[in-house]
């Protein structure tokens, strides 16, 4: 192993379902429509945000709710503030990170996520902690896509073979590594007993701390 290649949200960050939820509310109240309204007309555009610009998304959502689109970055700065507050590392990642650092490791990240990530991204403290950063609304690929592992290998100057990568199941993420040839764990969620995604479950390894990943390499 020369490197490992982690996932972002529920590995390295947890999501925040009630951080979310509160979000959608605040956005929703802005520009004067239902909060379930907004939610679902988000869900049903996850794909396209996650590939592509943030504003045009937000735009295009708020305009099938008959909201004038001029609102959008009101809505995208809503969900910017909201992800500052939510990029926190988990239990165990700076530390982890750290060490693999220490003992040579290129340490890489792939991520399914919308452009509010990438507008932060430089004040979490992961940051300095990750060689290189894949982030699909960048590279307008997301996982389980054989080419954004790829691309992670090829920016960190390893071959799949030699990379372990980490993840909590979603997006068919870990089968999705194995394909390309790399070596897949999953996490859990802090006192969880089984994956939340139904692909993920009975995956071996299966880690509930991060600091487990060290005893994998």
């Amino acid at each position: 192993m020369r490197a490992v290649i982690f996932d972002l949200w529920d590995t390295l960050v947890l999501w925040s379902s009630e951080g979310h939820t509160e979000q959608m509310a605040q956005a929703a109240a802005h520009v004067g429509v239902e909060a379930e309204a907004l939610r679902r007309a988000f869900e049903a555009t996850h794909h396209e945000r996650s590939v592509g610009p943030l504003l045009d998304n937000v735009r295009a959502v708020l305009e099938t709710l008959g909201v004038d689109g001029a609102q959008a970055e009101a809505v995208a700065a809503v969900r910017r503030d909201h992800t500052r507050t939510v990029l926190v590392p988990r239990d165990g990642a700076i530390e982890t990170l750290e060490e693999l650092g220490r003992r040579g490791f290129a340490r890489g990240l792939i991520s399914v996520c919308s452009s509010d990530v990438e507008d932060v991204w430089e004040e979490t403290p992961l940051a300095r902690e990750l060689d290189d950063v894949v982030l699909s609304c960048t590279v307008g690929i997301r996982k389980p896509d054989p080419a954004v592992y790829l691309l992670s290998c090829e920016r960190l100057g390893v071959e799949p073979h030699e990379c372990l990568f980490v993840g909590d199941g979603a997006n068919d993420e870990l089968a999705g590594a194995e394909r390309v040839g790399m070596r897949s764990a999953c996490i859990l969620r802090p006192g969880a007993e089984e994956a939340l995604w139904p692909e993920a479950r009975g995956w071996e390894p299966t880690i509930r701390d991060l600091r487990e990943v060290l005893d994998l390499v």
